[in-house]
């Protein structure tokens, strides 16, 4: 198993706020430059799935493998012999929200695919969680 994680601290916003950007998965594409498109299949709750470009990648279907409104989500990616989670949580601060993000990767090829896709993945944490917020202050 391998994991990854990444936090940041973002003063002056709310939980309810980046919820709002986060499970708008349609809109994905709109702050994060590395995706083609995200659609989703369904609500956005526990075993609902969605559609995932990633640019340059091939069409995915990953599903919402726990969702707990306005707090949390995990979306599950499957590859040959593998599996990746990753986990999206909102901590809300007296100084404003705290968004933590956690992949894990398990299963026999796991190691394969933490160098084919989850290291690249996990080294856009920093940017990606940049982006969200952005997009929360300006809309």
């Amino acid at each position: 198993m391998w994991t990854a994680t990444y936090s940041k601290k973002a003063p002056g916003l709310t939980a309810a706020q980046v919820w709002k950007v986060w499970s708008d998965v349609d809109q994905w594409h709109t702050w994060q430059d590395d995706i083609e498109h995200a659609k989703m299949l369904g609500d956005f709750k526990t075993g609902s799935k969605f559609a995932f470009k990633p640019k340059g990648g091939p069409n995915l279907t990953l599903e919402l493998t726990e969702v707990r409104p306005g707090e949390s989500f995990t979306d599950l990616t499957r590859f040959p012999l593998a599996r990746m989670y990753d986990a999206h949580d909102l901590v809300d601060t007296e100084d404003g929200v705290e968004i933590k993000l956690h992949m894990r990767l398990e299963g026999p090829l796991s190691f394969l695919w933490r160098k084919l896709v989850a290291e690249d993945v996990a080294k856009g944490f920093a940017a990606q969680t940049d982006a969200l917020i952005a997009k929360v202050r300006n809309g």
